[in-house]
């Protein structure tokens, strides 16, 4: 029985280490996300990151589970201040961008 506790020892290290890996490309894809729709609308994205405040599995449109992971962030429109934003993404695709008060379309920030 010993084999099966390393084995099973071995596949929550590789679950941990895809998980991690996959919350890098996920992340990743957050800031362009962010960056791109603050350089849209003549926003400064501040501290050039985003930061996880969710993760739970959801379903897409086709039924497939996959991870929904929410980052905020924050930016400034004058340059004196610092508004909070957040970006949404179902996978590794963006599905919402909040800026403020106003919500930019995923596709707007991909283009």
């Amino acid at each position: 029985m010993a084999g099966g506790w390393e084995l099973l020892g071995l596949l929550v290290l590789a679950g941990g280490a895809w998980l991690w890996l996959d919350g890098l490309k996920a992340r990743d894809g957050g800031i362009a996300a962010a960056r791109a729709a603050c350089d849209a609308e003549d926003l400064q994205l501040l501290d050039d990151t985003v930061s996880l405040a969710s993760l739970r599995p959801a379903r897409n449109d086709g039924g497939r589970l996959l991870l929904r992971r929410v980052y905020n962030f924050e930016y400034s429109d004058t340059g004196d201040n610092r508004r909070n934003g957040s970006v949404v993404l179902l996978g590794h695709r963006v599905v919402l961008l909040n800026v403020g008060l106003r919500a930019v379309p995923a596709a707007r920030t991909l283009n």
